[in-house]
This record gives structure tokens, C-alpha cells and sequence, in this order.
């Protein structure tokens, strides 16, 4: 990967981790914390369409396809990512969700897209799912002696967030390309088209959600800018290199969650997480080679 990509790459890892704490903080907000931070995304970002490309007036029916399709994608990723965190520790849940998903993009960008990484890029792409497997189980409780261990929620909510995490990530990856559409564009559409549907499933709660919006406007507006800029330099970055190598290393945020679960929220044992985080780094840097 090019030099330029992995900043990117890096540099999305980073503002991702940070909303994710955010996150999980305000995660007993659930379904109007969704709503205030699609909002907030919306108005922060949209000034900057003109300045970032517009929006493609040639290719208007492959933008409000993508947009449509992606808006679908992230609610379903959000709503999922939400309820794992209300069933489970944060870095349980984010590092299987950020395993599982990277995984399958790397699979479906080869056998479908026809990407042929380096041998040394795919040992990297193995590096990090097994850095962020070994992260995921940490938290996983010992079972008590007679009783037989059932399946931990919260890492069923993780995969299932893995599964949407694949979804739209190639599905975007697609439609940026397909259709040259500027990322921050297609980022406020997503988000403007997220506001509706987190307004159907409140119904009578919208008041609710305006008060939630008034008092904690400062983790909406942190919120607002960090989710939206992780992933713009994603869709930027896709744009000049392999989704398949991508979509794995901006997983060097499970590292930065999980010694913040760690070392602030005390979750877990910590040296087994450096250690798994160094695996992840390894990784890292083999796809940057």
C-alpha cells in the first residue's frame, strides 16, 4: 500500500476508536443517540460538500442508489453495534465485530472482485483477525464447575455487527468507485437518509430524542465529527488501494479500544492484550510492506 493510504488508513483507525468510546458510554441511550448522531453528522458535514467535490449530477442515479442501499446498511450496523454494547464490555464486543468483519471483506474482495493481494499482505490480513480473535475473547467469563457455558450475547452481537461491517464496506467500496462519487458526499447522504429511519422506529419518542440532543449536544457534536471522518478516509483510501487490505488495517483501532477497556475501564486481563494488540501491529505493518 502507498504511503498515503495507510495514513489514511491510520488515521480513520484513530477517529473510530474515539466514537466507539463514545459509544459505548451513551449506549443506554440507545435508538436516540442514533437519531441526535445522524443529525449532528448531517448538519456538521453537508457545508462541506461543495468544497469536497459536490455531489455527481452525471452519475445521480448511481449516488442515490449507493447512498439508499449504504444508508440501509449502516442503520442495521448501528442498531446491532448498540445492542451488543448494552449486553456486553466494550472491548468484547467491538474487537469480534472488528474481526469478523474484515475477514469476510478480505474473502468476498477476492473471490468476487478479483483482488489479488501480496503474499505478505494476506499474512498481515491473517496477523490482524487472529490479533483481534485473541482480543475478543478476553472478557469471556470461566464457565462455573457443573454448568455448561453458553454462547456469550455479546459475541453473538459482534459477529452479527461483523457481518454488517462486510456489508457496507464493500458495498461502498463499490459505489465509490462505480460511480466517482466524492466521499464526503456520500457520507452526508448516508447519514441524511439515516435520520428518517431512526425517526420511523421512535415514533412518539421524537420530543425525547430533541431533549437528548439539548443535553448532551457536546458528545453529539464529538460524535458528529469523529463517526463521519472515520470513514470518509476509509472511502477515500479505497479509492487507491485494495478494499481487501483496507478494510483489515483500519482494524489497528481494536488496539486502541481495547487498552482503553483496559487501562480506564479495567476490562480484562491487560498483558494478554498487548500481546494480542502486537500481533494486530504485526499485521499492520506486514500490509504496509
Amino acid at each position: 500500500m502507498s504511503v498515503e493510504a495507510v495514513l489514511l488508513v491510520l488515521g480513520a483507525a484513530v477517529s473510530h476508536a474515539a466514537w466507539n468510546v463514545l459509544a459505548h458510554r451513551s449506549s443506554g441511550g440507545g435508538m436516540l443517540f442514533l437519531w441526535g448522531a445522524a443529525v449532528s453528522a448531517t448538519v456538521l458535514w453537508a457545508p462541506l460538500i461543495p468544497l469536497t467535490g459536490g455531489i455527481p449530477t452525471e452519475q445521480l442515479g448511481g449516488f442515490l442508489l449507493g447512498i439508499g442501499v449504504s444508508g440501509v446498511l449502516h442503520v442495521a450496523y448501528m442498531l446491532v453495534l448498540q445492542r451488543g454494547y448494552a449486553l456486553g464490555n466494550l472491548s468484547t464486543v467491538y474487537a469480534t465485530a472488528r474481526g469478523t468483519g474484515p475477514l469476510l471483506t478480505v474473502i468476498v474482495a477476492i473471490a468476487v472482485l478479483g483482488e489479488r493481494p501480496a503474499p505478505f499482505a494476506l499474512a498481515g490480513v491473517l496477523a490482524i483477525v487472529v490479533g483481534v480473535v485473541a482480543l475478543g475473547i478476553v472478557d469471556r467469563p470461566p464457565a462455573l464447575p457443573g454448568s455448561r457455558r453458553r454462547i456469550d450475547p455479546a459475541l453473538v452481537a459482534g459477529a452479527l455487527t461483523g457481518v454488517s461491517i462486510a456489508a457496507y464496506t464493500l458495498w461502498d467500496a463499490h459505489a465509490i468507485r462505480s460511480w466517482q462519487i466524492p466521499p464526503v458526499a456520500f457520507m452526508v447522504g448516508c447519514t441524511f437518509l439515516e435520520i428518517p429511519l431512526y425517526t420511523l422506529a421512535l415514533r412518539s419518542r421524537t420530543r425525547e430524542a430533541v431533549r437528548l440532543l439539548r443535553e448532551r449536544w457536546r458528545t453529539m457534536l464529538a460524535f458528529g465529527i469523529l463517526s463521519p471522518l472515520s470513514y470518509i478516509l476509509v472511502l477515500t483510501a479505497v479509492t487507491i488501494a485494495p478494499v481487501s487490505l483496507v478494510a483489515p488495517m483500519r482494524e489497528v483501532s481494536v488496539v486502541l479500544v481495547s487498552l482503553f477497556g483496559a487501562l480506564v475501564l479495567r476490562e480484562g486481563n491487560a498483558m494478554w492484550r498487548v500481546a494480542s494488540a502486537g500481533v494486530v501491529v504485526t499485521g499492520v505493518l506486514l500490509i504496509a510492506l
